[in-house]
């Protein structure tokens, strides 16, 4: 027993209540583990590891996880942290980011102690009538304790009354599965106690809520987001998710260590030690981003991708394999940020030249220096943008 809480409790953010949890640890029945995932966007990230983990831990003291798919939830959109009213989804969006959900999920969890369900398979069936019912379980005093509800009640910012049912409907999900436990981020705390509370309103055992941190992305200061392109997302390339890893900073490598790494709590203090006593950071780096390639790619690969990350960054070599592009040019020559714009190795030509003016962009392994370097006809050369984009362009 003490063993699995402490399992369970690595990494966590708060267990409401510990109390209970242990209680349903010591019944010995196989605990149903909930944790909901909207599919707003068609790729699953790093930071939505964190929470897969922690339903894989689960699993490891052999309960079973519901992954659950919120295909009715996400055309409502969920108003978590938002200081406006989140745009919805379509079913045809909502249906095929949720498609590659299923696809990426099954690289953390156990095939055979997952059910992955859709919530509309019930709040479909709820109908206006049903809906009426499950509001009148809760008030609206209670909702606006929410801190995004409040804030935003406050400076008289619009809420939208769709936006109270999404809290409702996901604590139903609760009461349909009958959850034992139930996981989410810290945003989510609001949400997973109406759960808990909608739960005893139907007569059930009240779930057990289990919030994880939210993950820093690359940058080492805000939540990993696609929006905010500071995320590395499971499904990319070996290399560069690699290189993205390496790329993070040594204080933020000790978190990712936390709640990305299943090495024991021992091995990474044992690790932080080490390199207190004066081992290179990096060589604990390269164990973090070798144990998260293996992990998306199979044993093996964060060897390779480490051989080639030394090889490339410390010896100065060129990748083995670079994609090949031709570019026709309309006339004598082109100013080299159109020609990398117009081949997507930069978003603008505006980055183009910050970057050149930074050191950041090379033709044939040298530094370009001058922001206003054109290209002529004929040429075929490598140019390199940043430390890992690379493109053979022919004019």
């Amino acid at each position: 027993m003490t063993d699995a809480i402490s399992i369970i409790k690595r990494g966590t953010d708060e267990i409401l209540t510990e109390a209970d949890l242990k209680k349903k640890l010591d019944s010995g029945k196989q605990l149903t583990i909930k944790a909901g995932f909207d599919p707003t966007a068609p790729d699953l990230h790093l930071g939505h590891t964190v929470l897969i983990n922690k339903l894989r831990h689960f699993q490891d003291l052999g309960h079973k996880v519901v992954f659950l798919i919120g295909d009715f939830t996400g055309q409502i959109g969920d108003p978590s942290g938002k200081n406006k009213t989140r745009p919805t989804l379509t079913k045809e969006e909502v249906a095929e980011n949720a498609k590659t959900y299923e696809q990426q999920v099954f690289k953390i969890l156990k095939k055979e102690l997952t059910e992955v369900r859709f919530n509309s398979e019930w709040c479909k069936d709820l109908g206006a009538e049903g809906l009426i019912g499950l509001a009148s379980r809760y008030n609206v005093a209670r909702m606006l304790e929410r801190d995004d509800f409040s804030k935003r009640y406050s400076s008289n910012q619009s809420i939208a009354i769709h936006e109270f049912l999404y809290p409702l409907v996901q604590g139903y999900d609760s009461v349909a599965l009958e959850a034992d436990v139930e996981c989410g981020g810290t945003d989510q705390k609001f949400n997973l106690l109406v759960g808990r509370e909608l739960q005893r309103s139907f007569d059930q055992e009240p779930q057990v809520v289990l919030t994880v941190p939210i993950l820093e992305g690359l940058d080492g200061v805000n939540k990993m987001s696609k929006s905010l392109n500071n995320f590395i997302g499971v499904d990319e390339a070996p290399n560069e998710m690699f290189g993205k890893v390496m790329s993070i900073s040594d204080t933020l490598m000790w978190r990712w260590f936390e709640l990305l790494s299943f090495l024991s709590e021992g091995e990474i203090a044992a690790l932080k030690k080490s390199v207190d006593a004066g081992t290179n950071p990096r060589d604990a780096k390269f164990l973090l981003a070798i144990e998260i390639v293996d992990r998306f790619h199979g044993d093996g690969e964060g060897e390779g991708c480490k051989n080639a990350f030394l090889k490339r960054f410390q010896k100065g070599a060129l990748p083995d394999e670079i994609d090949e592009v031709e570019y026709a040019i309309d006339g004598e020559s082109v100013p080299l940020v159109n020609l990398l714009k117009e081949t997507g190795m930069v978003a603008s030509t505006s980055e183009a030249s910050r970057l050149i003016k930074q050191g950041g962009i090379k033709i044939e392994s040298e530094k370009v220096v001058d922001p206003k370097m054109k290209i002529e006809p004929g040429t075929k050369q490598v140019y390199q943008v940043g430390k890992r984009k690379f493109l053979i362009i022919q004019t």
